[in-house]
């Protein structure tokens, strides 16, 4: 069902007609973070409250590859923000309209700052009143410590219905947001530029492309149900060396500053500790993908956390 709206929505053409529901996603980004911390602190403030624990894992080495798969997991949430970067590269609406270099890097700059504020109050106030209430029992998915498979929710049910029915809206524009940047990559190819965006020419291949996209997405999808340790792999292999050392090595490429210059080592000092922390974290990310695949089953309704 969300593939099937996944691939009328995907017919969305490029980023600019995405404004609108960019917006509507922000607010239902802020009013899922609302009604979860208040969720959290009803259950628990309630007469019985779920057990907490905030102990560490005994084993030193089990808690640096936690650590390590934390980092991986920050690192995609943050790394959100690359789209904004990517989008300004493929982007050509920035040329076409006479806007000059400087216009779009500001363009740019408001937006990941209002990306990383949204961030900021959104994951880290769900993430402290969900360890506040579960402990390190909470799950990736704080819906569902929510509503345990067994016992009564912890919350009360119309806000619980109210966070499903946001989170359900939100990823499906945050689907269209991610997918896009394939999009414009993909029809670079496939489209013809000289003629207009609805032509009959450039629509059928959107077309047939988006849906085939879209249909294999909802496939792996539902096929592979890991929520948090899917989300350390791509932040360990993909968003680590997106947001920290490929900018610091392209820069120092580009402007070449002198080798005695501080900036030149500091670049080159994030280069090294990321490249560190990237392959540690995709190391930690996917041996932990390992050790919870004995819950996997194919196309399971059972999201492994």
């Amino acid at each position: 069902m969300v593939t099937a709206v996944m691939i009328i929505l995907s017919q969305l053409p490029t980023f600019h007609s995405l404004r609108h529901i960019n917006l509507v996603s922000l607010f239902l980004s802020l009013g899922y973070t609302f009604l979860v911390v208040g969720a959290c602190i009803h259950a628990g403030t309630s007469k019985h409250p779920p057990p907490r624990d905030y102990s560490l894992e005994t084993s030193e080495s089990a808690r640096v590859f936690s650590a390590f798969t934390s980092i991986s997991i920050i690192a995609a949430i943050f790394g959100n923000g690359i789209l904004p970067e990517i989008q300004l590269l493929l982007e050509t609406e920035c040329i076409t309209n006479g806007n000059s270099c400087s216009t779009c890097y500001w363009k740019m700059v408001k937006g990941l700052l209002m990306c990383y504020a949204v961030i900021f109050v959104t994951f880290y106030s769900a993430s402290v009143a969900g360890y506040w209430a579960f402990g390190n029992k909470s799950s990736s998915n704080i819906l569902k410590s929510l509503m345990p498979d067994e016992g009564p929710s912890l919350a009360p049910t119309w806000v619980l219905g109210l966070a499903v029915i946001f989170v359900l809206l939100q990823l499906l524009a945050i689907g269209l947001v991610y997918s896009q940047v394939a999009y414009e990559i993909m029809e670079k190819k496939s489209a013809d530029v000289n003629q207009g965006l609805f032509s009959k020419r450039n629509l059928i291949p959107r077309i047939i492309l988006r849906t085939l996209y879209m249909i294999f997405c909802g496939f792996m999808a539902a096929m592979l149900p890991f929520f948090g340790d899917i989300n350390g792999v791509v932040g360990a292999i993909g968003f680590i060396p997106l947001d920290f050392i490929l900018p610091m090595l392209l820069y120092n490429m580009t402007y070449k500053p002198p080798r005695s210059s501080l900036m030149y080592w500091i670049n080159i000092s994030i280069i090294i500790v990321f490249t560190g922390a990237g392959i540690m974290g995709a190391f930690s990310s996917i041996r932990k993908l390992i050790l919870d695949a004995y819950k996997f089953k194919l196309f399971s309704s059972d999201v492994v956390d």
